[in-house]
Order: structure tokens, then sequence, then C-alpha cells
């Protein structure tokens, strides 16, 4: 029991760590939100659509659904198109300074809906859980199975909540807000690179 736990929080960390869109979008709203309070939409709903995906993964239903040719090119075409939106909407945001005068932080319907796409839209990481912690959950039957996916569950919830403080500690940090300037753009450029891999992923498939 308690390797399967420990597998599954190594492994689930590892494929967590890595700069991605999921986590820079997070950062980024802890960092531009003027109260934490507000960064939580963002957060928990990143953790429930990794949870979401972790389950399914270990439930072996998203090899299913993956595995449809269509199902697969409506997905990343989606992706691309919400990535590209998202770009656009974090490099014209503005830091915590300005949005107080200007009052455009993103509101958590807006959260919520980003969060989501960033999270379910996005192919590279939905493959990655798919082909890494549900390939990897098959070592494992009835409990340990079970220690295995919680393990993965609670450690995605531990690094997004740790991500959104981190964000908003930098945010304090910075009353210039000349670092979450730079920051916005860099999401911005992260966010449509990721969607031009994933096209380009796409094209190879025709």
């Amino acid at each position: 029991m308690f390797e399967a736990i420990l597998h599954g929080a190594i492994l689930a960390f590892g494929l967590i760590l890595p700069l991605g869109v999921q986590n820079v979008f997070i950062f980024n709203q802890g960092a531009t939100q003027l109260k934490f309070l507000k960064t939580l939409p963002v957060i928990i709903t990143a953790s429930i659509c990794d949870t979401f995906l972790i389950s399914l993964a270990v439930l072996g239903v998203s090899v299913l659904v993956l595995g449809s040719f269509w199902l697969k090119t409506i997905l990343m075409t989606a992706g691309i198109i919400f990535l590209i939106y998202m770009g656009f909407v974090i490099w014209r945001s503005k830091p915590a300074s300005e949005q107080q005068q200007t009052n455009e932080m993103l509101s958590p319907k807006k959260q919520i809906v980003f969060a989501m796409s960033v999270s379910l839209l996005n192919p590279h990481a939905i493959l990655d859980t798919v082909g890494v912690i549900g390939t990897s959950s098959l070592a494992y039957a009835g409990a340990e199975k079970l220690a295995f996916a919680c393990a993965c569950i609670v450690v995605s919830w531990i690094w997004f909540f740790g991500l959104g403080i981190a964000g908003r500690l930098t945010g304090k940090l910075d009353k210039s807000g000349r670092f979450l300037t730079v920051l916005n753009k860099i999401s911005a450029i992260v966010m449509w690179g990721t969607a031009i891999y994933i096209g380009s992923s796409l094209l190879k498939q025709f």
C-alpha cells in the first residue's frame, strides 16, 4: 500500500512540476488578483479537472475516448482556439496596481472557464496523464490502485494551492507591477507556443 502511495505521489509531482499552460495560468492569477480568496475559483477548478482526468486514466475510460480520431481532433482544435484567445487576454491584462484602477481582473466565471480549458482542452497534458498515470496504475489492483490514484490527486491539489499562494506572495512583493507585466507576456507566449505545438501535432495526423 505504502509503495503505491509513494509511487503515485512521486509520479504526479514529476508530471505537474514542469512549466506548462496550467501552472503559468494559476501562478499568474495568484499574482494578479488582489486577494488570495479571489484566486480560489481557478485553483479549485484546475484541481477538480485534474482529479477527473486522473480518475479516468486509472479507470481506463480516457483511453477509449482518445482512441477516436474525430474526438481527438475536435479536442485538439478546441484547445488551440482557447489557448490563442487566452493568450491575447493575458497579454493585454495589467498588473494588480493598475487593475485596482481599471477593474479589469478576470472574474470568477472567466477564471473557471479558462482553468477548465487549460486543463481539459490541452491534449498534451491529457496524453501525459493517460500515458503515464494510466499505464502506471496497471501495476496495481483493488485498494492499492485506489491508494495510487488518491496519492496522485492529493499531490495535484497541494501543488495548485501552493502555486496560487506563491503567485500571491509574488504579487505583494512586486509593488511596481513590472514583474507581473513581464509574467503576463511570458504566460501569453507559453500559451501561444502550446497552441502551435498542438496545431503541428494535429496536422501530422492528416
